[in-house]
């Protein structure tokens, strides 16, 4: 069986000379269970994901599954709008938000109590979470950090990588670019994904497509509208 997606609120690798904009894809996976959203970004693009879910006629109450690629707040903190959903979160990233790297800046700091109150199913392994819908263990960036491997009607195969590739650096690379587990740990799920996807869903880019060469390039602009007001 297979398992369909599509990415309703673009993410993007932009910076500011200090610090992040931490604007992350979200994905919405159609699974044979119901709706289930990738990553949940956090509150600067909160309205903007409430859209994307009111544009296709969903509450946030109407969504049962949510996935957390890691917990850093980029892909977290908007979790508090999904209190009725399951959560699924690796048992390592678990273990590491109570303890994180000493350089990782980017855990909140209350993540770990806030999730306790919701139906929380940690991850060992991995193990497929619907038909069609497989998960990939990809430490580097964070040592718990998952993607999801899903067999699609007509794409292929594709992986949403969470920040295992954040952009296409680390693909034209090949090399892990920022981790909080080791840059060995990084590259390696970053050629490993590389091995098996026909498209990849980075953290923060468009979706890269395969090219008959082996190649990855994306179709979509990586646009960012700024608004003065």
């Amino acid at each position: 069986m297979t398992a369909d997606y599509e990415i309703i609120l673009q993410g993007n690798n932009l910076r500011l000379r200090e610090g992040f904009l931490g604007l992350a894809n979200v994905s919405l996976i159609h699974t044979a269970q119901g709706p289930m959203l990738f990553d949940v970004g956090h509150f600067v693009n909160r309205e903007g994901l409430l859209a994307a879910l009111a544009a296709r006629d969903l509450a946030p109450a109407d969504i049962p599954f949510v996935f957390l690629s890691h917990l850093h707040f980029d892909h977290s903190l908007n979790i508090d709008l999904f209190p009725e959903a399951k959560v699924f979160v690796s048992q390592r990233e678990w273990d590491y938000a109570a303890a994180p790297h000493e350089r990782d800046a980017f855990i909140p700091k209350m993540i770990r109590m806030q999730l306790e109150g919701f139906n929380l199913e940690l991850l060992d392994g991995e193990p497929d979470l619907f038909p069609g819908v497989r998960t990939l263990a990809v430490p580097g960036h964070t040592p718990g950090s998952y993607a999801l491997d899903l067999d699609t009607p007509d794409k292929g195969r594709v992986v949403i990588a969470g920040d295992a590739i954040k952009y296409p650096k680390e693909v034209v690379g090949r090399r892990c670019d920022m981790a909080f587990d080791t840059l060995e740990a990084g590259t390696r799920s970053i050629e490993r994904i590389l091995a098996i996807a026909d498209r990849i869903v980075p953290g923060h880019f468009p979706e890269m497509v395969r090219q008959p060469d082996g190649t990855f390039l994306w179709q979509d602009a990586a646009s960012f509208e700024l608004l003065v007001r």
